[in-house]
């Protein structure tokens, strides 16, 4: 749902063996998956029943342990449930996503909407060659509320700190969009191709 040819596009100027597929046996027979997504949490797990891929996707990254990189929606999905028409994730990371309730509605408002730095909490190879100092594009409405503190590989602060990026294991997801964010998007991505 949603950024699927933007996505495309960046990883395109890194390799040119990249398939948009919801075929079994392309995800199958895929070295790194990427789950971008855009739009309403309820409607993307939908889509993924429908599809027949739940299965496959379980197969793929937690069995064979396949590197993917969840975008935006992408990395809410593998959480254990959204306030966001209340339904179940995927459950690969012990997470649930909120709603952003701001205290200061004037100041703060939903979506969160623009460019952010993040903190680091851990070393990673996603984050090699990165500085701090790059900013991010963020858009969304809810936000990761983790229950595994290891889990979370940056932090940014929109009235409140809040976990902006996981890594478990084979298993990378950002809330902000790295096909947006320029030059350090760029370099993200390609951090995650050459894994």
């Amino acid at each position: 749902m949603g950024n699927t040819y933007s996505v495309k596009k960046q990883v395109e100027k890194i390799t040119t063996s990249v398939v948009i597929s919801r075929k079994r046996e392309d995800i199958l027979a895929a070295e790194k998956l990427i789950l971008p997504g855009v739009g309403h949490f309820k409607a993307a797990m939908e889509n993924l029943a429908s599809y027949g891929i739940l299965e496959c996707l379980h197969e793929a990254v937690i069995e064979r342990k396949k590197p993917i990189l969840g975008i935006c929606l992408g990395m809410q999905l593998m959480t254990n449930f959204s306030e966001e028409g209340n339904v179940k994730g995927l459950s690969w990371i012990d997470a649930e996503i909120k709603s952003f309730d701001f205290k200061d509605k004037a100041k703060f408002k939903r979506p969160h909407m623009g460019w952010n730095q993040i903190v680091r909490h851990k070393k990673s190879s996603l984050l090699e060659g990165l500085s701090e100092e790059n900013e991010y594009y963020f858009v969304h409405s809810y936000y990761l509320k983790s229950n595994c503190k290891s889990d979370i590989l940056c932090s940014t602060e929109y009235e409140f700190e809040f976990g902006c990026a996981f890594e478990k294991d084979n298993i990378y997801g950002v809330q902000f969009h790295p096909e947006k964010s320029h030059l350090a998007g760029e370099k993200m991505i390609k951090n995650f191709i050459l894994l």
